[in-house]
Parts: C-alpha cells; sequence; structure tokens
C-alpha cells in the first residue's frame, strides 16, 4: 500500500552537507537505513551506496552530482538531500541550499572543521538556513569531540550548544549521552539499536557541568523560561525542547550531535533531531 503523505507540518526537506571523506553519504546512507528505505546499508568502499548511483562516483567513493531521496520517520516525511563535498562540485551545494529548510552538517572528529565546512557554512548563513552539526568519525584514531567543538565554535559560530557527549574515545567510543533526558545512549557490541542506561558514575560531573550550561543557554532564548530559570525552578523536558527548536529555527542556537556513522552509533538520535528541532516548510518565510 502507498504510504499517506504527511502533512506539511510533519515534513522535513534538509540537506547533508560536509567537507569531503567527513562521511556525509556513509550518514546519509545510516538514515535511509533506520527509516526502512533500504534494507542494507551501502558501502563507500564497495561502491554499492544507494545515493552515490553514477558510476563515477561508485569507482572513486565521492559524491558528483547531489542525489534526493524520502523516507519516513516517527509519523514524519524526511525529504533529503545529499551533497557533494568537493569544492570543485560548490554549484550543486548552492543549488540543494535554496531548496531546502534545513541542513545537517557532518563534520570528522578527526579533520575538525576543514575548508568547504566553512563555505558550506558561509552560503547557508546567506540563506539563513536552520541547522544541526553532526561530529562524525568518534570512533577513528585521533578523534576528539572537544576540539572539534570549540573549532566549531570558533570558525563557525558561537551559538553551537552540544546535545550529546561522548561515551569514550576512539576505540572505546560506545554510545552518546543526551543532556536534556540526562541519560546514557548506549550501543553493544553488533547491535544495531540502543539501550538507555543511567549516566556513567565517572562522568556524572562533567555531564552535570554541561546540562546546565545547555539548559541556560535555552533558557536565554526565551523570557519566561529564563524568569523561572532565576527563579530557580527547572522547566519541563516538553518545554525546553520547544524552545530549543525555535531558537534552533530562528538561527539562536545551533544544536550539536556526535556518532560513528559507519558503525551506525548515534544516528537514530540525529534523525530525532531533525524531526524534533529542523523546520517543516511551514516554518520558513517565502522565498
Amino acid at each position: 500500500m502507498k504510504k499517506k503523505e504527511a502533512p506539511l507540518e510533519q515534513v522535513r526537506i534538509i540537506g547533508i552537507f560536509a567537507h569531503v571523506d567527513a562521511g556525509k553519504t556513509t550518514t546519509s546512507e545510516a538514515i535511509l537505513y533506520y527509516t526502512g528505505r533500504i534494507h542494507r546499508a551501502g558501502s563507500i568502499d564497495d561502491g554499492t551506496t544507494q545515493l552515490d548511483w553514477m558510476t563515477q562516483e561508485r569507482e572513486r567513493g565521492i559524491t558528483i552530482m547531489s542525489a534526493a531521496t524520502a523516507c519516513h520517520w516517527r509519523e514524519h516525511r524526511i525529504n533529503l538531500i545529499d551533497t557533494p563535498g568537493h569544492i570543485d562540485f560548490t554549484a550543486e551545494v548552492v543549488r540543494s541550499i535554496r531548496v531546502i529548510d534545513g541542513a545537517v552538517i557532518v563534520l570528522c572528529a578527526v579533520g575538525g572543521v576543514e575548508p568547504q565546512t566553512e563555505t558550506v557554512w558561509r552560503h547557508a548563513d546567506r540563506e539563513h538556513l536552520p541547522r544541526v552539526v553532526f561530529i562524525n568519525k568518534l570512533d577513528r584514531l585521533g578523534a576528539d569531540f572537544d576540539r572539534t567543538l570549540a573549532e566549531v565554535r570558533q570558525r563557525l559560530t558561537p551559538n553551537a550548544i552540544p546535545l550529546q557527549l561522548p561515551i569514550g574515545r576512539e576505540g572505546t567510543f560506545t554510545g552518546v549521552i543526551d543532556l536534556l533526558r540526562d541519560e546514557a545512549l548506549v550501543w553493544a557490541d553488533g547491535e544495531e539499536n540502543h539501550q538507555v542506561q543511567p549516566v556513567p558514575s565517572e562522568m556524572h560531573d562533567i555531564v552535570a557541568r554541561h546540562r546546565q550550561a545547555l539548559l541556560d543557554s535555552i533558557c536565554e532564548t526565551d523570557e519566561h523560561l529564563l524568569e523561572m530559570r532565576l527563579e530557580g525552578h527547572e522547566p519541563d523536558f516538553t518545554t525546553v525542547q520547544q524552545a530549543l527548536r525555535r531558537a534552533t529555527i530562528s538561527g539562536e542556537l545551533v544544536p550539536v550531535l556526535c556518532g560513528a556513522s559507519r558503525n551506525r552509533l548515534g544516528v537514530t538520535p540525529l534523525i530525532d533531531a531533525v524531526v524534533d528541532y529542523l523546520p517543516a516548510p511551514v516554518d520558513r518565510h517565502p522565498v
């Protein structure tokens, strides 16, 4: 049976952008896999990806043409455009930015913010495009979440706020801390879905510090929440999430998530963030 079309409020038209080799197409493939659009995630190395369909793309392991597809998640329809990372094909990126409502900027946790990342970010700024950042490849040797986040704040935007912290690093990276919910999402070896666990005891202090900073940043974008915070009350989760959505759409805040797309760690929370924080067409001004 044909899937029923989602109302406009439940549509997300997004682009996936990155510097070459940050894991953009692998992230897109993982999103398609989890949303049931494909039954086996393709591999760049094997030339079996859905979105890199041209022979040249599969032979070289790069994206040349933007590719569009659609998938469904939590009763929302996500129209997804995977764009090239090479500077030679920037025209494809600019074309894509004109037709989307929100963007996922993928960064490599080893390479950090790279030249094409800055180029894409400037194009997105020009279109006042809401975006989330996904720090990828945290399982790689030399990966550093804190350094990459510092580069984002220094070279892209001071408004970047982490919604997650990684558990472990490099070879011991096993999951993420959800700062808003104050819980750990852990992927056991070989498991495709995460388990929800309490925050590890050795991370209590750092999680508490980052969570307070996150809540402060969100509440500063909403006068009512700021008053509650100053009076010593903590707003409930739904209220905070709605405020974060408004701040993301207005460009006041840029949520930062993390994971390792190749092993599909952190991908489902990223899809949740697309649905929760990026705008529907009705949330954007007419072109």
